[in-house]
Parts: structure tokens; C-alpha cells; sequence
């Protein structure tokens, strides 16, 4: 296709640059992450990388963080020589939001390939700045163009954190050089309530070994051990020469705060010295707000993660958000859930945005799997499923709901993407073999971890009536990263055809499974 020559040659030939300059930062120091921004002397620096998000025709959120107080300043250039760049003035950047900052830039061609480079000033002389950092994104075309995404989640959980031995986050170089135009996070970006230790021996006798900073060893309870974890990830070459070049949707799951929490949950777990979810939620919630570009979310977490982002007449991707509205788990059997999983007024805004949008293909990216089994505990769910395949209770009641609305409203391209539970696989939902039949059929597919413990697959619910022609998972549970089972998803979408192409991949470039759908075809 077009985008192997034409569209992959500029994005790698800034990458040289740009991989360039993250050599020379090599690893960020571990304990320049928690020094006092007083105690630093030089210039400020920026070790931990650049990010995009919000990506449009004429527009991109760029992120950063600091080692100490700074003007963050960003330039932009429509070649790499940066001869003539265009500047932004951005944020000062301090304690109040961990010395990250967020630049808005507006203006920008459609279909075209920006570079760019951060810029980080001292406030009281701003011809004292540190080494730029280099990265580039390619703004959405206005017209029919081929679409490559990636999707996946569950990134160093269950105790397997940056292995050096291995290379760290190696899949996030493979995923780079699938020359995305963004990545789909579908959440649990960190596993705060998962401490990580030195090293783990593995079932063959030999040594996992772990980087470890101190809030990565014990459950994150303050603000500033969320911001740990989020730190965490960045210490990652890998990670960050991904983010250099791709722009990334982002959403939250459990993992963000801790496992399978609701809100109003009050917690039994010793380890906790807060034990109000509502106020841990919170601080996570921040954290998350500072760390990420998401344009819907401001640094003080005001705001929502659910959201819709456009993708040319092609796409558009539903972010949801699973966690903040949902009701408590339970054994999901109640006859009556207006708040469900998604809230009552998310799912209004989903319905409406489903309805308004004229693109192609409407990917709903959702946390949690539709109908896969997920418990939480003896006799509680923690997704949608409960594993009656009778009528829908509970909250698959709200599902249904959202099912009815896309068929009688005659919403076409429907594609549910997901992450989770730590393997992948496809699903196709079909009324003739479901017990609620009021829907019109379609996929979801399943990846993830990235770097994670991969467990065992849960059982299908038979209400909407799920077949799943691929899966691979382990046969055991939290079997390492060193042991195989870390897949993401790719998602290609053909300009003249509007063909969308899903493969699910496993680290190492396998493809496991293949889909082609084509647009307006039903019960394909």
C-alpha cells in the first residue's frame, strides 16, 4: 500500500533523529525522578520523553514533563531541518501538576506530517534551555486515506515490570515499526495495587529482573505514588520512542487505582492504610489527567475520559469509560439497572454520538469485554457478563439497550475493540443464536497484555449470543512476558474500499487471526 512507501519513509527518517536524542538521554535517572526540582542544577530536561494525543486535521496536544520548574516552549516544522519552525509558547510547568505540561497546537495542514521538538525554558532566563526533544505525528487527512491503528493494554502487571535483560517494553518497538497512525491504550496503563520486586524466579529456574523505583514497591495510596507508577513506565526506551513517534487514544480501567474497584467501594485489604476507593480514585484520577494528553481531561482531573475521536470519513473511535459510573459489582442478576457500567448519561452521550457520526466505521473501544465472563470473586462480575445465557439482568441491560439503539437507528460499522483479561481473541455476535435477539450482528475483538502476566480464557455468556472463532491464551495464570502470550491488535482501513482489515499479533510479529469487514455488509 501507499503508507509502506510514501507515508513510512518520513516518519522513519525522523525517527533516526529522534531515536538519536533518546540515546542520548539513555534511561532517565531513577532518583532524578523524586529529587527536589530546588536541588537540580543546569538546564531543565526532559527524560522522560514527549507524547501526542487529540490528533486532528489541524491540530495535536503535545505533552512533557520536567525535572524542575520550566516555560515549556514547543516548535514545529514541516521538514526535519526545522529551518524555519513555527513556535508555541506553552504552560509553566511545576509541582502543582508534577512538572508535566500540555501544549495545544492549532493550525496545522490536514494529511501531513509534522515534526516537532520540545523546548524546555528556565523561567527566569528563557535563553537557558535543555537538549530539545524530537518527535513527529501525521495530522488527520480531510479525505478518503488508508488508516492504520494499533490497539492492547495491561502493561506491567501481576509483578513484571522494565526487565533489562530483555530489552524492557520491547513490544512497543515492534509496534512502532508497524507504522501506526495512533495507538489505542484500552487501559490498565499501570498496575498501581501490583508492587513489583527485583527479580522473579520463573518456572524453568531462571531470573526475571525488574528496575524498581520506590513507589512501584508498595500499592500506590498518595498522589504522588500514582504519579510514580505513571513515572514508572517512562523509564522504558521502548515506550519512549513509541509515544515519539505515535499519537495514542488513551483510556483508564481498574488497574489505574486498583483491581476491579467501583465507586463507593470500601476496601478489606490490609495493605491499605485509605481504604475509601472514592478518594483513591480520585488521586489516581489526577495523576492519570497529568500524565496523559487527553484534551477532554484537564490536569486537575476535572472534566471525563470518555470522549469521541474522528478519523477522517473513515473512523471514528468511541473512547469509553467503564469504571467512574458503574454500579457495584454483584452477581448481576437484578431485573432493573439504568447505571450499569457505563452511567446513565454516558450511555445517552454514546447513543447520540453514535447517531450523529458519518464515518465508515465506528470502533467502540471498551475496557471491558462484552461477553466474556469476568468474576470478581466467588460470586460477584466484574465486566458485563455473568454467565446466564438467559435473557439479559443486570448490566447487560444497558448493553441490550445500546444494541437495540444501533439497529433500530440503522447504525452501520460497529466494531467493539477491548483489552482486559490478558489474551486475545475474537468474538461475533449473532441474534440467531442469542437469547436477546433485538440487535444487529457484530465483532469484537480482544488483545492485550503488553507487558503483563497472560492468563487462562473465561467462558463466552450466551446472551447476545457469542462464537469465537480464534482464541489463545495460557493454560495457567500469570505466565510471564519471558514465557510468550503478549499480543496486540492491528487495524488496517483501506482508503478506496473502506475495507477494515483486523489481524490479532502476538510479540514477535505472528498474525493469529485474520477478519476482513466490509462496509454496510450485516452478519458478516
Amino acid at each position: 500500500m501507499a503508507r509502506e512507501s510514501g507515508r513510512g519513509i518520513g516518519r522513519r527518517t525522523v525517527l533516526q533523529g529522534s531515536a538519536a536524542a533518546s540515546a542520548a538521554l539513555a534511561l532517565p535517572a531513577v532518583a532524578a525522578a523524586a529529587a527536589p526540582a530546588q536541588a537540580l542544577s543546569g538546564r531543565p530536561s526532559a527524560q522522560w520523553g514527549v507524547q501526542v494525543g487529540d490528533v486532528t486535521t489541524s491540530s495535536g496536544l503535545v505533552w512533557v514533563r520536567s525535572d524542575r520548574p520550566a516555560r515549556m516552549i514547543v516548535e514545529t516544522s514541516a521538514t526535519e531541518s526545522f529551518a524555519r519552525p513555527r513556535r508555541w509558547r506553552g504552560p509553566l510547568v511545576g509541582p502543582g501538576t508534577d512538572f508535566t505540561g500540555r501544549t495545544a497546537l492549532h493550525g496545522l495542514p490536514s494529511g501531513s506530517q509534522v515534526h516537532y521538538r520540545v523546548l524546555l525554558a528556565d523561567p527566569e532566563d528563557p535563553r537557558r534551555t535543555g537538549e530539545p526533544v524530537y518527535g513527529t505525528f501525521r495530522t488527520v487527512a480531510q479525505r478518503r486515506q488508508d488508516v492504520r491503528f494499533v490497539w492492547s493494554g495491561d502493561l506491567a502487571g501481576q509483578g513484571w515490570g522494565i526487565n533489562p535483560d530483555r530489552g524492557g517494553y520491547r513490544i512497543f518497538e515492534e509496534m512502532r515499526r508497524r507504522n501506526p497512525d495512533f495507538f489505542l491504550c484500552s487501559g490498565d496503563n499501570i498496575y498501581a495495587d501490583g508492587p513489583i520486586t527485583e527479580s522473579v524466579t520463573l518456572p524453568d529456574g531462571s531470573t526475571w529482573r525488574n528496575i524498581v523505583t520506590p513507589e512501584k514497591a508498595k500499592v500506590a495510596e498518595t498522589l504522588d505514588e500514582y504519579r510514580g507508577n505513571f513515572r514508572y513506565n517512562l523509564l522504558d526506551t521502548n515506550l519512549r520512542r513509541f509515544h515519539a513517534q505515535v499519537p495514542t487514544i488513551t483510556q483508564w480501567d481498574d488497574h489505574e487505582v486498583l483491581n476491579n474497584w467501583y465507586p463507593g467501594e470500601i476496601l478489606a485489604d490490609d495493605r491499605y492504610t485509605e481504604k475509601n476507593v472514592d478518594v483513591l480514585a480520585s488521586r489516581a484520577r489526577q495523576a492519570f489527567a497529568e500524565y496523559f494528553p487527553v484534551g477532554t481531561l484537564r490536569p486537575d482531573a476535572s472534566g471525563r475520559v470518555y470522549r469521541v475521536r474522528h478519523h477522517g470519513p473513515l473512523l471514528d473511535v468511541f473512547v469509553l469509560d467503564c469504571r467512574t459510573y458503574r454500579d457495584a459489582n454483584s452477581p448481576g442478576r437484578q431485573p432493573d439497572d439504568t447505571q450499569g457500567i457505563l452511567g446513565a448519561e454516558q450511555l445517552r452521550w454514546l447513543k447520540r454520538e453514535l447517531s450523529r457520526s458519518r464515518a465508515v466505521w465506528k470502533v467502540i473501544a471498551c475496557d471491558m469485554p462484552l461477553g466474556l465472563v469476568v468474576p470478581d470473586g466467588k460470586t460477584d462480575f466484574e465486566a458485563v457478563a455473568q454467565g446466564d445465557p438467559g435473557a439479559p439482568l443486570g448490566r447487560e441491560l444497558q448493553i441490550a439497550e445500546l444494541l437495540r439503539h444501533i439497529k433500530h437507528q440503522k447504525i452501520t460499522g460497529t466494531v467493539w475493540l477491548t483489552a482486559d483479561v490478558h489474551y486475545t481473541s475474537a468474538q461475533h455476535y449473532d441474534p440467531s443464536r442469542a437469547a436477546f435477539k433485538d440487535f444487529a450482528p457484530f465483532w469484537e475483538f480482544v488483545s492485550g497484555p503488553l507487558n503483563a502476566g497472560a492468563f487462562p480464557a473465561v467462558e463466552p455468556d450466551g446472551t447476545f449470543g457469542p462464537e469465537q472463532p480464534f482464541v489463545k491464551a495460557p493454560a495457567r495464570a500469570n505466565v510471564s512476558p519471558a514465557e510468550g502470550f503478549q499480543f496486540y491488535g492491528e487495524v488496517d482501513i483501506d482508503g478506496d474500499s473502506a475495507e477494515m482489515t483486523v489481524r490479532l499479533r502476538e510479540e514477535g510479529g505472528t498474525v493469529l487471526f485474520t477478519k476482513v469487514l466490509r462496509p454496510g455488509l450485516v452478519g458478516q
